[in-house]
């Protein structure tokens, strides 16, 4: 028994160590298996050699270069853990070193490198093309690398060498330690990009390192901090010099700085910038590219100190008074720009008190008269033509109505694509207007008409009052200036729509027209000044502290938003759209209007008239059919565009909010 026991033992032994090594050596054969499998899957045809034969020299700390016959050195050491932890750890080294062919167990010295990253990747995402593993997905991102990589500048011949191009993959990327997202190695790689690309960017490495970001990146080894390829993208790099890269830069410092793009693309500058253009100010033209400092830096382009001379490197005659522009002035900020903020909450609250007034008396106005007419109230035209016709407006009124009308509708185009540059449409718009630049000579032209035509008739009404001498009564019944009587008819107009009362009655000018009229002159007043103060920047400067830039400029697009819409719904409606007029009314462009439809609309007019025997200055006849054929065509095509322009507005404006 003492004999067999230990034998038995001894038996047992030697049958657990022949099993594990049986199973060591199919694993081995698996992992083997596996590689050559991936290794076949990168190159069909090519023999597989293990990395641990590679690994007996390229392992080797102690070689870790080696020198050609000319004195030049390649780096050959590949610390086996790191490329193994990688995501090409499981890749044999001959699948991308695909010319090295062993000899006797070893391959040439001092052969070239010679890697094809881009075949390799595609050859291997083509052959499995439509397959739903997680390793094919995320090919496909490498594959959409590579695409914008072979778009790019560094993809393109290099000037010094047409034989190969500006960089290759392994140029910027170290493929044998090249992480996943999130992996230290990709941690490693951000903090060592910037002396990746300034291995040929050396001036701008350098200029990197003194800056906010490289000091963050170097000293404090912050890989959240930004580096080149947070700005120049990676993959799709193009020469900072091309207009797409410029905006494409912007956009990314506002991936980091999302604050400060927000107020950026409310401005001037931003907007053009989001139409797609690069001719205004961007982030670095202020705050410096890679040399950027912080605001509070002596030597930072934006500090107090050297602001001005900063802004003067686009506009060369500005005054001190650019000092107090707010770049970032934020509407929304009391404690840092409480002007700003009190004046868009100003206009915020004149918008929405003008329309919660004027569309409840549009609603209100049309479901009214719409009932009237069903009960044969108001006025119903005949239904054979009229002959006698009142003269409601001269050629001057017409015409002076035609020119505000269609310089209105131009500004309202031009202005609203600037105000509403995230669209899509406003895009198109630019383009088809031919580009910022032209936008400005158009929206500049309308405005200066606009204003001539508000002017001209300012004069012409003060010279018609001091000619009337003691005749002009301010407030008489010809007279525009509201009067006591219009809150009367207000509230008249208002007890009519609640059925309280019959419609009442109105002499030449009802409160809506007065309403109508006096609006240009508020808004001549304020958007006309305010575009003035931004048309001479340097002279608005030069009298006034810079961020009155600020205020002009909400005061402007928010005071144009008001018009444009009042404009479009409650003066189309009052004029067009309600059921005693629609579908439209000609009369601002004949002139005249039948008579019937003038005692229902002025009947107070009508009855002074008559009083006083002048009714028959005023009797016209029927306008002659190409008059009124085009009336109607202008009548249409003023609606349509007025309304499309309304349509684009509001799509603009909901889209923002």
């Amino acid at each position: 028994m003492r004999v067999v026991f230990p034998t038995l033992a001894m038996l047992w032994l030697l049958s657990l160590s022949l099993f594990s090594l049986s199973a060591q050596a199919s694993v081995a054969e698996n992992k083997s298996a596996t590689q050559e499998s991936v290794a076949s899957a990168t190159k069909p045809g090519v023999e597989p050699i293990p990395n641990k034969r590679c690994y007996k020299c390229h392992d080797d700390e102690d070689e870790p270069t080696w020198e050609y016959d000319d004195g030049s050195e390649i780096h050959i050491y590949v610390k086996s853990e790191k490329f193994e932890a990688s995501v090409h750890g499981e890749q044999n080294c001959n699948g991308c070193h695909e010319n090295v062919v062993l000899e006797k167990g070893e391959h040439e010295e001092k052969m070239p490198i010679k890697v094809g990253c881009v075949s390799c990747h595609t050859e291997l995402f083509e052959a499995d093309k439509g397959s739903a593993d997680p390793q094919h997905k995320r090919l496909g991102v490498v594959m959409k690398q590579i695409d914008s990589y072979m778009h790019s500048v560094h993809a393109r011949p290099s000037k010094a060498d047409q034989s190969r191009t500006n960089a290759t993959c392994h140029d910027c990327h170290d493929p044998h330690n090249v992480g996943t997202l999130g992996s230290e190695q990709r941690a490693e790689h951000r903090l060592n990009n910037p002396e990746v690309c300034g291995r040929c960017h050396e001036k701008q490495k350098e200029a990197y390192f003194t800056s906010i970001h490289g000091k963050a990146v170097i000293e404090k080894q912050n890989a959240d901090a930004a580096v080149c390829s947070d700005c120049h993208t990676t993959h799709s790099i193009q020469s900072p010099n091309d207009d797409t890269m410029k905006l494409t830069i912007t956009q990314n410092c506002g991936s980091c700085h999302e604050d400060s793009l927000k107020t950026y693309l409310s401005s001037y500058h931003g907007q053009v910038n989001r139409l797609g253009y690069a001719h205004t100010a961007k982030c670095y033209d202020c705050h410096g590219s890679h040399e950027l400092k912080a605001i509070d830096d002596p030597t930072s382009k934006v500090h107090q100190d050297n602001r001005l001379e900063t802004c003067r490197s686009c506009h060369e005659d500005a005054p001190e008074g650019f000092l107090g522009f707010h770049a970032h002035g934020n509407a929304d900020d009391f404690e840092r720009y409480p002007g700003i903020y009190i004046t868009a909450k100003f206009m915020n609250a004149l918008i929405i008190g003008v329309f919660i007034f004027f569309w409840t008396h549009v609603v209100l106005w049309f479901f009214r008269e719409f009932r009237d007419r069903q009960q044969g109230k108001g006025y119903i035209p005949p239904i054979q033509g009229e002959t006698v016709y009142f003269r409601r407006f001269t050629v001057s009124w017409r015409i002076i109505h035609l020119l505000f009308a269609m310089s209105t509708m131009t500004l309202v185009l031009t202005g609203s694509t600037l105000l509403f540059s995230h669209t899509a449409w406003a895009k198109f718009v630019m383009a088809m207007l031919g580009g910022p630049q032209i936008e400005a000579i158009i929206h500049r032209t309308a405005a200066t008409i606009w204003l001539t035509v508000f002017f001209v008739h300012f004069a012409v009404a003060i010279v018609n009052i001091i000619r009337s001498g003691k005749k002009f009564r301010w407030f008489g019944p010809t007279s525009m200036v509201p009067n006591w009587q219009d809150l009367r008819d207000v509230i008249a107009m208002f007890r009519w729509f609640f059925g309280k009362a019959e419609r009442p009655h109105f002499d030449r000018w009802s409160y809506w027209q007065k309403f109508d009229y006096w609006a240009p002159f508020w808004g001549a007043g304020v958007i006309g000044l305010s575009g003035i103060m931004l048309f001479y920047p340097t002279l608005t400067a030069t009298i006034l502290p810079g961020w009155m830039f600020n205020i002009a400029t909400i005061i402007h697009a928010e005071e144009a938003l008001l018009a444009t819409i009042f404009l479009f719904t409650v003066h189309f409606f009052n004029a067009h759209f309600r059921p005693d007029k629609f579908p439209m009314s000609t009369t601002i462009f004949t002139g005249s209007i039948p008579l019937d439809e003038f005692k229902h609309e002025h009947k107070l007019e009508y009855e002074r008239l008559v009083a006083n025997g002048e009714l028959d200055k005023y009797l016209v006849s029927k306008p002659s059919r190409l008059l009124t054929t085009g009336a109607n065509i202008l009548a249409i095509f003023l609606i349509f565009v007025g309304l499309s322009l309304l349509t684009l507005v509001l799509i603009g404006y909901l889209s923002m909010h």
